[in-house]
């Protein structure tokens, strides 16, 4: 019994040792994602208008773009279209922009199921609206941002001083208060 524990403990150690010492060249690197040149006739094709950045990206999210260059041909006419203006807007971004747009995807994705069905069925809404429904909605919404918010302007007025408190026991003792003086005087009549 005791020899088998032995022999198990020392395999384990061994296996352990041959673990930290293998070299670091043993060790796989990630793949690289492919530069544009390296990508196929097809995938070019779908990923166009990523063309002008495609070298710029990280690995990890030209890794994303070749999945979705992959789905792409399983996709629906309507759903191809739909990603073709999205990498179109995509690109047209600033930096800043896609920055914002990934932190409201994230915030968006922490939102309660029902606060997102919800979302979604407005923006359903807002889709069917007719085009010059939605030129509306949009200069009400630019108009918004660019006014000062209706109480930003003005100045918050100042309360009234707050008379000294007596304490309870000086206001026992304390002779009746005469009525104050009036602060203008009354007219002559």
């Amino acid at each position: 019994m005791a020899r088998t524990f032995f022999s198990v403990f020392s395999g384990i150690i061994l296996a352990l040792a041959l673990a930290f010492v293998t070299p670091a060249s043993a060790v796989v690197p990630p793949l690289k994602q492919p530069t544009w040149a390296e990508l196929s006739p097809q995938q070019r094709e779908i990923l166009a208008p990523l063309s002008s950045e495609w070298d710029k990206l990280e690995s990890f999210r030209r890794k994303k773009w070749v999945g979705i260059a992959q789905r792409y041909p399983a996709m629906s006419a309507e759903e191809q279209q739909r990603l073709q203006l999205r990498m179109k807007t995509w690109v047209s971004l600033s930096p800043e922009e896609r920055k914002q747009a990934r932190e409201q995807y994230k915030a968006l994705r922490k939102v309660p199921l029902e606060q997102r069905q919800t979302v979604n069925q407005k923006w359903q809404e807002y889709k069917n609206l007719p085009d010059a429904e939605k030129e509306r909605l949009k200069q009400v919404a630019t108009t918004r941002k660019t006014q000062p918010k209706s109480g930003a302007s003005r100045v918050a007025p100042t309360p009234p001083p707050v008379a000294p408190a007596t304490p309870p026991a000086a206001a026992a003792s304390a002779e009746p208060a005469t009525a104050p003086a009036p602060a203008v005087a009354p007219s002559p009549q």
